[in-house]
């Protein structure tokens, strides 16, 4: 079974700068899509970035663009998104996600419904 595993919240500042990681284990997938997700209370769950695992592709949810930025190490199977410049709006639980890319149109990469796999998650909380 796949598992991940999110690290890296917690308290800042605004304008602040904060590293997420999200650590895969048991994954199969030759190739996949990991993606990030927020949840603040009462709102709805929001796709935040995806990239696939060959890192050809990547996208960003347009609140988030210039100042979070992806990355990965595949020999670790762990994805990071490096949060900047933030604002009290990015205070949410964080998740990430992920599934094969077959299951994941790439224009649907950022829609929750399409991933399978989940961590627990990490708040971060932008004061």
């Amino acid at each position: 079974d796949v598992q991940l595993v999110e690290s890296g919240g917690g308290s800042v500042q605004v304008g602040g700068s904060l590293r997420l990681s999200c650590a895969a284990t048991g994954v199969t997938y030759r190739t996949y899509f990991t993606a990030w997700f927020r949840q603040a209370p009462g709102k709805e769950r929001e796709g935040v970035a995806v990239i696939h695992s060959e890192g050809h592709y990547t996208r960003y949810a347009d609140s988030v663009k210039g100042r979070f930025t992806l990355s990965q190490d595949n020999a670790k199977k762990t994805v990071y998104l490096q949060m900047s410049d933030l604002k009290p709006e990015d205070s949410a639980m964080y998740y990430c996600a992920a599934d094969r890319d077959v299951n994941v149109p790439p224009s649907l990469a950022l829609d929750s419904g399409r991933y399978n796999n989940w961590g627990q998650g990490t708040q971060v909380t932008v004061s």
